[in-house]
């Protein structure tokens, strides 16, 4: 019936702004750390020019980090 559509299509519409919140927190937290974690190890554009290789190492380890640190707090909270 158009009732139990409307109400499916409501439920289904809840559980998308949930998932999207979610989304967009894990985002943010995750951007966040990758920027304050790089600050704080000295992990720079000028490392960057420098030396490529090493710039790259350091920030797969960074973003390493923090995707363990969104996932703990916020997925599998």
């Amino acid at each position: 019936t158009k009732a139990n559509m409307l109400s499916i299509m409501m439920i289904y519409t809840k559980q998308i702004r949930l998932v999207w919140k979610t989304f967009l927190a894990t985002m943010h937290m995750f951007f966040r750390l990758v920027k304050q974690m790089a600050e704080r190890e000295g992990v720079t554009e000028q490392l960057k020019a420098d030396n490529q290789m090493e710039w790259v190492a350091r920030m797969n380890n960074i973003r390493s980090r923090a995707t363990e640190i969104v996932n703990n707090e916020i997925i599998y909270a």
